[in-house]
C-alpha cells in the first residue's frame, strides 16, 4: 500500500492484517499468554483492570466467553497451548465503529486527548487519527506535560513523567529523558484530565488510546476508543458494558509503520483527509 490517496477496502485491508499477523490464524500472542491474563482479570488484578471497575464480575469462563465475542479468539477451554486467534473480519467491524466515532467527533469540531500506553509501536497510528481530526477543525489537547508521578510494578514502583511524541501523550521514564514506558496503568490518563479540570477547561469530547487511557478515560463517561491485543480483557469488557465506545481487537506489538494501512482506512471510512508529516 504505497499509494496513501488510494481507497483501501475492506478485502484489502484484510489481506494486510493477515500478512503482518495483526489478526488471522497466526498472531504472535500465544494462547498461554491470553489464558494467563484472562485469569488476572477473573481475578481482579489491577494491572489487567487497566482502571476499569467492572459492572459484573466475570469467571475464566466468562472471560473466555467474552473475548470469543469480541476477539474471535479459539472457543475451546480445552486449548491451552499454541497459536491463539484474532478474527480479522471483526477488526474490520471495529475499524468501521472507530470511523463513525472520528466522524461525529468532527463534526462538532470537538476536543481531543489522545495518550497510548504502547508507544513504541502506536504512537503513530493515534496521532495520525488526532492530527487529522485536527485538520477537520478539532482542538488536540495535551495537559500534565513534565508531571511526574510513580507507577506500580511487579518489582516495586518506577519513577515516571507525562510527555508528548506530537499530539499523543505518552510515559517517560523520570530518570531517563530517552526512555518511553509501555504502560497498562489509567494513571496517566487520570492525570491529564485532572489538569484539564484544574485548569478550568471541559473535558474532551473524545480519547484516542489504548490500554489505561481507553478504560480510564471510559470510566469517567468520556467517549474512547482505539487499540486492544487478544490479552487485553478490559478494554472490551468496557466496551461491553457500555463504558469504552471502540476497542479495534488487533495485535499492537508489530513495528509501527504495519499500523499505517488501518489509520488510512479508519480516515478513508470517517472521511477525514490522511495526515502525512
Amino acid at each position: 500500500m504505497t499509494d496513501r490517496n488510494a481507497p483501501i477496502g475492506r478485502h484489502e485491508l484484510t489481506a494486510h492484517l493477515l500478512k503482518h499477523r495483526l489478526a488471522g490464524p497466526e498472531i504472535p500472542t500465544s494462547r498461554q499468554n491470553n489464558l494467563r491474563h484472562y485469569r488476572l482479570f477473573a481475578q481482579a488484578d489491577p494491572k489487567a483492570l487497566m482502571g476499569l471497575d467492572p459492572e459484573c464480575r466475570r469467571d475464566e469462563e466468562a472471560v473466555l466467553a467474552l473475548m470469543v465475542e469480541k476477539v474471535g479468539v479459539r472457543p475451546e477451554a480445552s486449548y491451552t497451548e499454541g497459536p491463539d486467534v484474532i478474527d480479522p473480519a471483526r477488526t474490520v467491524a471495529a475499524l468501521d465503529r472507530l470511523a463513525a466515532l472520528l466522524a461525529a467527533t468532527a463534526r462538532r469540531r470537538g476536543t481531543v486527548l489522545a495518550g497510548t500506553g504502547h508507544p513504541a509501536k502506536l504512537t503513530a497510528f493515534h496521532a495520525a487519527l488526532a492530527r487529522a481530526l485536527e485538520r477537520a477543525g478539532c482542538t488536540l489537547r495535551t495537559p500534565a506535560l513534565g508531571t511526574r508521578f510513580r507507577e506500580p510494578t511487579p518489582s516495586g514502583t518506577r519513577n515516571c513523567r507525562l510527555d508528548a511524541v506530537g499530539p499523543v501523550l505518552v510515559v517517560r521514564s523520570a530518570e531517563s529523558s530517552a526512555e518511553l514506558l509501555h504502560t497498562h496503568s489509567p494513571l496517566p490518563v487520570r492525570l491529564a484530565l485532572t489538569a484539564l479540570a484544574e485548569a478550568g477547561e471541559p473535558l474532551p469530547d473524545l480519547v484516542l488510546g489504548d490500554h489505561g487511557w481507553l478504560c480510564g478515560a471510559g470510566r469517567l463517561g468520556i467517549p474512547a476508543g482505539g487499540i486492544a491485543d487478544c490479552n487485553d480483557v478490559a478494554p472490551f469488557a468496557a466496551e461491553a458494558e457500555g463504558t469504552v465506545s471502540v476497542a479495534v481487537p488487533v495485535d499492537d506489538g508489530a513495528q509501527p509503520d504495519c499500523y499505517r494501512a488501518l489509520s488510512d482506512y479508519v480516515l478513508q471510512r470517517a472521511d477525514l483527509a490522511p495526515y502525512s508529516e
